[in-house]
């Protein structure tokens, strides 16, 4: 099977080449695809070298499927040529999400939505992501009438300069060191959180926010579940935290929803306080998992659940989510 990944020389992109990798995709020839500028440059995939080649030449390759990351304007212009060639597209960019003529997926969550017909396949934001994993089973048990979420997201999420930023003020503030380095934000991000990711719109919420409200309800296939989101970078790398206060209609059981939680596909309960146990981005850098700790009533209103949600926002918030939907077309002969 031709593979064609586009972006590969990114961040998302080096991290998709990576899970197609460990995840065993049955990829037979691998078509890295970037920009003008990396084209004849080299990536390497499961110890071998393949050459970086243009968006014109993937499409003629003809593969059956083309994993994007490469922003919106690229997904824009060239995952309409690549859908209109008969190749199946998985765009990780805010492009198409809230399309009504595109899906938009999570595969432990609404897979089933996809058919054969669907040639552009949108992946969600990876904070949107990681909190529907762990919203889905309880909102299929108790129904969701109502989210507030606080985000604490990871430097990787805006690239590698932000990443570079990071440990380029570290080692200022350490060592001393005078080696210059980028600015991804407009403000030091080592010891400090900077509460706004991505650009303010006119109702006062950054446009990150309103993502995470109108894609969970998109998602979960729900416009009456009401989200409200206050998304903030702090300076960690290994993946974003999320504190989620849930309202159901329907009233609930603590043991019950860690039940729920320790049976739902993709999740892993961290929830042991004796111990003090809880998800952490730390540990789950490099995993696949959605985390779900610190569960908990909100003793101030009724059938209202608090809990924390960690995840590697470059593998299950971006390149796993990703190949998980190339697996499940593969799986039902959608490829």
């Amino acid at each position: 099977m031709k593979v064609a990944v586009v972006g590969a020389t990114g961040l998302v992109g080096t991290k998709m080449l990576q899970v197609l990798a460990e995840r065993n995709f049955p990829v037979t020839e691998l078509l890295p695809v970037a920009s003008e500028r990396s084209v004849g440059k080299e990536v390497e995939f499961k110890g071998k070298k393949y050459t970086v080649v243009s968006m014109t030449d993937a499409i003629a390759a003809k593969p059956a499927v083309a994993i994007f990351s490469a922003g919106g304007g690229t997904s824009l212009e060239w995952a309409p040529k690549f859908a209109e060639a008969g190749i199946k597209v998985i765009d990780n960019s805010s492009a198409w999400r809230m399309d009504p003529t595109k899906k938009l997926v999570v595969p432990e969550v609404n897979a089933a939505v996809l058919t054969a017909d669907d040639f552009i396949i949108a992946n969600p934001n990876c904070s949107t992501i990681q909190m529907v994993v762990a919203l889905q089973p309880l909102h299929k048990k108790y129904k969701i009438k109502r989210v507030v979420v606080s985000t604490y997201q990871s430097v990787t999420g805006t690239g590698k300069k932000a990443v570079d930023q990071l440990f380029g003020e570290r080692a200022k503030a350490e060592k001393g060191s005078d080696a210059e380095y980028p600015m991804a934000y407009k403000y030091q991000i080592d010891l400090n959180v900077i509460p706004q990711i991505d650009v303010f719109l006119e109702n006062g919420y950054t446009k990150e926010e309103m993502k995470m409200v109108k894609e969970t309800c998109k998602i979960m296939q729900d416009d009456s579940i009401k989200v409200t989101a206050t998304t903030v970078r702090i300076p960690v790398i290994g993946g974003h935290s999320e504190s989620v206060n849930v309202e159901f209609e329907n009233e609930f059981e603590l043991a019950e929803v860690k039940s729920l939680l320790q049976a739902a596909p993709g999740v892993i309960v961290e929830h042991d306080d004796a111990a003090q146990q809880y998800p952490m981005p730390l540990n789950a850098h490099e995993r696949d998992e959605v985390f779900v700790g610190r569960l908990r009533r909100d003793e101030t209103q009724p059938k209202t659940l608090n809990m924390w949600v960690v995840s590697d926002n470059l593998r299950k918030g971006a390149a796993t989510n990703a190949v998980q939907i190339a697996e499940y077309l593969l799986s039902k002969g959608l490829l």
